[in-house]
This record gives structure tokens, C-alpha cells and sequence, in this order.
């Protein structure tokens, strides 16, 4: 490729294409945390001489919290201190300078230095110093109040909802730490045999530690050695590791027989299909299971009537689904993120096969013993 034709690659997209059902998933989430934050949480102080209580950046705010969760540039952390120390930065500049120009620079700059030094870098925060800088009457009249409120109250009130909105939709945020401890059976990260510290340093010696958490870089790494393996051992697809052989109930199974199937035969998941095998949950062991405390007598009396339940009372519904033609690295993520230990494998509304994490890691097994055995 010329070096022309690359220069005018790199003025293209640089993101792969998105998924229709995620872009209305961020939007909506916005929609839902604006208007709240508009018409509710700002609504007793809005000024309408003054017009700052709904900021512009809470929009770009918005765009982070919502859609690009993960980012380490849209953790709590990031967004309520970077803002809030703009906004500080922001207001002092109003009250010592009056060159506009230089009064706006000086904000902006000094706030890009303060949030990398705390580790709070949310480029929304660079709009907050700059909205404060540019109107240098209103801030005055204000004070240091604006701090507080909207810049604070607004953003912890906006990180709020995009966890809860996360929760509601299936997501994760905010996004665990490198140290926060995976699922024990899980296949993950511990098999890099790096320190949260080595991963930190890989992105520190490519600049890359505003783009990428440590722990995005593990998965990353994890999926690209699924991935290898998974070529080297002519597995690719998930269609090669499913489970075909499925045992699977309906929806108005009581639970003691679930149970009982449970116990039979040693699984770990159940799908419920319809009468057409159509998909409509899973059912795994703790499902079965319901905390109570209390003396023996009465922990008996509710584990029986929790068995008189059916499957369609319990039964998860909202899981991730693959296809068979589906690349194994797919797979990683689902399982390690400790949302499921399962993963239906569908054709069409069909289940065909199910990959638990048992099969991922004996696919990888293999791969490791095949190439033990290798001269």
C-alpha cells in the first residue's frame, strides 16, 4: 500500500461497524438520564437568566456513561472527579483573570494536568472548565456553589443511573478492576501469568493506558490466546465444542424434578424449550438454591415449597446466545465475565448445543496436550 493511500485510510472510520440494538440501547439510556436529570434532580434550581443548571457537557458525559461503558474514561472515578475538578479549576479562573482568551486556555489546560495527575481523565471535563471560563458573570454570581451543584450533583446523579440502566439492559457498570476476583472454574486471565502491574506497564509503554484498562487488556489478551490455540488445534468454531446431546425441560417442570434430573445426571444448566424446542431460558443449580436463615424445620419448609415452583418461574432468560458458526473467542467473554456459566447455542429460535465453561476448558486441554505430545 502506497503511503498515500494509507494517509487517506486513517482519515476513515477507525471503530468496527455498531450494532443497531446497542446504538438504541446508549441512546435510550441517555434519553432516560437527561431527562431525569432535567426535569427532575435540576428542576427546583434552574435559572432561566443563567441557563447552566443542564450543561452542555453533561451530553458528552452521557455519550461515555452510556455508550462506551467500559472506557476507562467513563468509570465514577473519572467522571465525578474529572468534573469536579475542571468545574474548581473553571470557577477559580473566572474569579483571578479577566483576558477571556486567556482565562478560557489556562482552564482547560490546567484541568487536562490536574485530572491526569488524579487519574480522573473524562474529556467531558475539558468542556466543564471551558463553560465555566466562558461565562465569567454568571460563574461570579455562583461562586463555587456551581462546583457542587450541577457539576457534582449531576454527575454522581448521571453515574447512578447509567449503573442501574447496565443492570436493567444486561450490562456492566461500573466496569470490575484487574483485582477484583473472577469465578473460580472460570477460564480466565490466570492463565497469562502476568501482574496487574506487568499489564500496566505494556500500556504504559505504548501510551495506551487513557484507552485501555488493565483489565480490557487481560480479556484481550486471554481472547487472542483462545484464539491461537483454538487455530493451532483446528477448533474455531463453537459448533466444535458444544454440547449436541442436550437434556432440556419445559417450561411447567416443577422444580423437584429439575432437580432430580440435576442430580442424574451431574449437569450444571438446563435449557427451557417449548414444544417446537424453541429456547426459552436456562435453569442452572442455583436457581434451586434460596438463602434463608431460620431454624432446620423452617429452612425445610422453604427450600420444599421453592421445589413446587415450576422452570419458568426461575429460569434465566436474558442470556447471551451464539450460533454454531460463531468463533470460539467468542465464547471467552461470555463465560468470564461471571454473568453465566452457560451459553445456548441457537439456530434460528432453535437451541441445537450448549458450551459450558467444562467444554471451553477441555478444548483448551486438548490444544495443550496435543501439542505436549508433538516432537
Amino acid at each position: 500500500m502506497d503511503p498515500q493511500h494509507r494517509w487517506i485510510r486513517t482519515l476513515g472510520p477507525a471503530i468496527p461497524p455498531g450494532h443497531w440494538g446497542e446504538a438504541a440501547r446508549s441512546g435510550m439510556g441517555a434519553l432516560l438520564a437527561l431527562a431525569a436529570l432535567g426535569l427532575w434532580a435540576m428542576a427546583p434550581k434552574v435559572d432561566l437568566q443563567l441557563g447552566l443548571y443542564l450543561i452542555a457537557p453533561f451530553g458528552a458525559s452521557a455519550v461515555l456513561l452510556f455508550a462506551v461503558p467500559n472506557s476507562p474514561l467513563a468509570q465514577p472515578w473519572s467522571a465525578v472527579v474529572g468534573n469536579s475538578t475542571a468545574a474548581l479549576i473553571g470557577v477559580t479562573s473566572c474569579l483571578l483573570l479577566d483576558h477571556d482568551a486567556l482565562r478560557i486556555a489556562l482552564a482547560v489546560a490546567l484541568s487536562i494536568l490536574a485530572m491526569i495527575q488524579l487519574r480522573a481523565v473524562h474529556p467531558p471535563a475539558g468542556a466543564v472548565a471551558m463553560t465555566a471560563a466562558m461565562n465569567p458573570d454568571q460563574i461570579s454570581a455562583l461562586g463555587y456553589a456551581f462546583v457542587l451543584s450541577p457539576v457534582l450533583l449531576g454527575t454522581a446523579l448521571m453515574v447512578a443511573m447509567a449503573h442501574l440502566y447496565a443492570r436493567a439492559t444486561g450490562r456492566r457498570y461500573p466496569f470490575r478492576q484487574f483485582a477484583e476476583a473472577p469465578r473460580p472454574e472460570a477460564a480466565t486471565r490466570h492463565g497469562l501469568g502476568l501482574s496487574e502491574l506487568e499489564l500496566t506497564e505494556i500500556l504504559d509503554r505504548y501510551r495506551q493506558t487513557l484507552n485501555l484498562g488493565v483489565e480490557d487488556l487481560a480479556r484481550l489478551i486471554d481472547a487472542a490466546e483462545v484464539q491461537a490455540a483454538s487455530q493451532r488445534s483446528g477448533i474455531s468454531r463453537v459448533g466444535q465444542i458444544m454440547s449436541r446431546d442436550l437434556v432440556t425441560v419445559g417450561p411447567e417442570t416443577r422444580l423437584d424434578t429439575v432437580a432430580a434430573i440435576f442430580q442424574r445426571h451431574g449437569f450444571t444448566s438446563l435449557p427451557v424449550v417449548d414444544t417446537a424446542e424453541r429456547l426459552l431460558g436456562v435453569i442452572f443449580q442455583l436457581h434451586l438454591i434460596r438463602p434463608a436463615a431460620g431454624p432446620r424445620d423452617r429452612m425445610s419448609r422453604l427450600l420444599n415449597r421453592r421445589l413446587e415452583l415450576r422452570a419458568v418461574d426461575v429460569m434465566d432468560a436474558d442470556l447471551p446466545r451464539l450460533t454454531a458458526d460463531a468463533p470460539i473467542a467468542a465464547v471467552l467473554p461470555l463465560l468470564a465475565e461471571g454473568r453465566t456459566d452457560a451459553v445456548p447455542v441457537v439456530e434460528g429460535a432453535r437451541i441445537v448445543g450448549i458450551v459450558t465453561r467444562t467444554d471451553l476448558i477441555a478444548a483448551l486441554a486438548h490444544h495443550t496436550l496435543t501439542a505436549a505430545d508433538r516432537p
